[in-house]
C-alpha cells in the first residue's frame, strides 16, 4: 500500500525503501510518497542542451 497526500499519513523512510519499484516512479518527501511528475517538453530542451554542452 501507498501512502499518498489524500491519506495524510506518514509513511518512515526505512519503510518507503522496503516498497518495490512501481511505474510511473514515486518519490519520497516529509514522510509522504507521491507519484513523480513526468518532464515536460521544456525539461527535454534544457536536458538536450546540457549534455550538447558537455
Amino acid at each position: 500500500m501507498f501512502t499518498t497526500i489524500e491519506d495524510k499519513q506518514s509513511l518512515s523512510l526505512e519503510a518507503f525503501l522496503a516498497l518495490p519499484e512501481t511505474k510511473p516512479a514515486r518519490e519520497y518527501y516529509h514522510g509522504i510518497v507521491t507519484q513523480k511528475p513526468m518532464p515536460k517538453g521544456k525539461h527535454s530542451i534544457l536536458q538536450f542542451e546540457l549534455a550538447s554542452a558537455i
